[in-house]
């Protein structure tokens, strides 16, 4: 699964899952072993991490919702996804 970004060790990933139970466009986090799937408005789809790394993640989606929605709509063609800056 392609890497968007990392951040204060949140690991954000994103693929199209074709016929795939996430329907909507959503990305993956990881922290620390455990994951959570967000929609691109912010809704977890499902999964968890630590309230403090999952308001770093809210905050990140905010500010780079343009950016996922491209990332989304490469991926769903087929075509090449870019990286996207780490919250700082």
């Amino acid at each position: 699964m392609p890497v968007l970004s990392t951040f204060y060790g949140i690991i954000i990933r994103m693929y199209k899952e074709k016929s795939g139970k996430h329907k909507v466009p959503h990305l993956h986090a990881e922290y620390s072993g455990e994951e959570v799937v967000v929609a691109l408005d912010g809704t977890v789809i499902e999964g968890s991490i630590p309230k403090n790394k999952m308001k770093l993640l809210e905050a990140w989606i905010e500010i780079h919702k343009e950016d996922l929605e491209a990332n989304w709509t490469l991926l769903s063609n087929g075509e090449q996804f870019f990286r996207i800056d780490p919250l700082k």
